[in-house]
């Protein structure tokens, strides 16, 4: 008896989207170890800390695969962009993989809502919330560069920039959290 409980397009559509979590935490990896190798510990910790968040993504969604009684496909992942050139160029790069990922949920969203696939529909909930949560960390992260003077900073700037994001929190407060009493 076939116990697959996933359309052949959404089947497929997870996969692909466990594959680009495996590389967004890739993109981390790497942006972390340029800024390791550039000086900014602080920066490099934040960095690692978001790569091993995109690893859970890729598990959360090989278990939901397999739970749902379909096949995991496990593919090669491509190789991370280009090292930044900048604090400013890495945040900017960040930002733009967000975005993408952000795109690519939303389209498995619009999938399993046209197929009626109110489990997946469900389950891709807590990706929307999180995307929106990365799109905000990655948009802080622009302020802060921004603030601390861009491609002009300084190096105090920077290395009080540096210094912040070791202990920045990992996740980014949203809109929706707050209220009069928490504004």
């Amino acid at each position: 008896m076939d116990t697959n409980r996933l359309s052949k397009t959404l089947a497929v559509g997870l996969n692909t989207q466990m594959t680009k979590e495996a590389a967004a935490a890739q993109i981390y990896l790497s942006y972390a170890s340029w800024a390791s190798s550039a000086g900014y510990d602080g920066i490099s910790n934040f960095l690692f800390r978001h790569a091993n968040e995109e690893r859970s993504h890729m598990m959360k969604f090989l278990e939901y695969i397999l739970q749902r009684g379909a096949k995991v496909k496990i593919e090669a992942i491509p190789a991370p962009p280009e090292d930044p050139t900048s604090v400013q160029d890495c945040f900017n790069k960040v930002f733009e993989s967000e975005i993408d990922n952000t795109k690519a949920i939303y389209k498995l969203v619009k999938m399993s809502l046209e197929e009626e696939d109110w489990a997946t529909w469900n389950f891709m909930q807590w990706f929307v919330k999180e995307q929106t949560e990365e799109e905000t960390m990655a948009m802080n992260l622009l302020d802060k560069i921004k603030v601390a003077g861009g491609l002009k900073a300084s190096g105090d700037a920077l290395y009080e920039l540096d210094r912040d994001l070791r202990g920045t929190p990992d996740d980014a407060a949203l809109a929706e959290t707050k209220t009069t009493e928490n504004p």
